[in-house]
């Protein structure tokens, strides 16, 4: 049986006025009555989204995009490529970020819910918010685990980061540092990194580790202390966590006196449009953007039409390795 606003309104103990505020964002109302009335909404899995269809006879056809930062091009490129492909298919999108902060994703998660998107697909990379296990909505991760019944859309990060070994190695470097930027969240950073350690042991060569717990760009402290490192360590071959570190990386290498590649080599990650159009020199794995869109769009809307159901999504997006044209 679909639950209706008043049920919703008889479990939080609230006025059927008070419901529908609360779901339109309406007017003045303290934080403990709309939490009250998520958590009703959850318990009876009532979907506000069902009202607007009966009133209107239609879907919202909103999409909500919560992604962490547009400073790195890659989600830029990603959040561009989405709303592009859901347009076409008659849908807008309301983007949000979250800027790696817990409270502010919640209260988008909240707003999103409460203008009626028909589902969200997220590139959280925060960890430990309960309204991802408890929502109603229907979500989409991209790369990272955010609950059980959450289901993720990712690229082969192993074989990107077997890859970016593979080409350092194919320079002569014997001595490589891997650079993460690991913010404590199911990151595919972890099975960049095996990837990268399966080419390499292959040929017994040794890698380093440093991890940077970044929002978007690197600090100029951040960058200085790489470049020391690399310098006092005799470093000659280093892969970057995204393309946006390798180019900071490869500017203060150079300040520094040393030149890329002939004494230091970078490879980065994301590969996006925009990256290799203004620095088309710098080695790449690319991450496949429109298919990942496109992904990320079927399971969604497989999950709109079927709510609280499993959508196996196994298969992984094939990345590539992008080498500058001689």
């Amino acid at each position: 049986m679909v639950a209706k606003l008043s049920d919703v309104a008889a479990l939080a103990g609230v006025s059927v006025t008070t419901v529908s505020r609360v779901i339109n964002n309406y007017g003045s109302l303290s934080q403990k009555t709309i939490n009250k009335v998520h958590e009703a909404m959850r318990e009876l899995h009532y979907q506000p989204n069902a009202m607007a269809r009966s009133l209107q006879g239609k879907s919202s056809q909103f999409i909500g995009l919560i992604f962490p930062n547009m400073e790195n091009p890659f989600f830029t490129a990603l959040a561009s490529e989405i709303e592009q492909q859901l347009f076409e298919l008659g849908y807008k999108v309301i983007i949000a970020t979250s800027a790696n902060n817990v409270e502010k994703e919640r209260q988008y998660l909240q707003m999103l819910a409460a203008n009626q998107v028909e589902g969200i697909i997220t590139s959280s990379h925060n960890l430990g918010i309960g309204e991802y296990q408890n929502t109603y909505l229907p979500i989409v991760s991209y790369d990272r685990y955010l609950a059980d019944n959450v289901p993720i859309v990712s690229e082969d990060n192993e074989q990107g980061g077997y890859l970016a070994g593979e080409y350092l190695l194919s320079t002569g470097a014997k001595k490589l540092l891997m650079l993460s930027d690991d913010d404590g969240s199911e990151s595919p950073t972890h099975q960049r990194y095996a990837g990268f350690l399966r080419a390499t042991r292959q040929n017994s060569i040794p890698v380093v580790r440093q991890n940077y717990s970044l929002q978007g760009f690197a600090t100029n402290k951040d960058i200085n202390n790489m470049v020391s490192y690399i310098v006092e360590n005799g470093i000659e071959g280093v892969f970057a966590y995204n393309d946006v570190a390798a180019i900071q990386l490869e500017n203060a290498l150079q300040r520094a006196g040393k030149k890329v590649p002939e004494d230091i080599n970078i490879i980065g990650y994301d590969g996006t449009p925009i990256v290799r159009r203004l620095h088309p020199n710098l080695p790449t794995i690319v991450q496949p953007i429109a298919a990942a869109a496109s992904q990320l769009i079927e399971v969604l809307f497989a999950l709109i039409k079927t709510p609280r159901t499993t959508v196996p999504t196994d298969s992984l997006l094939p990345v590539s390795l992008y080498l500058p044209k001689d």
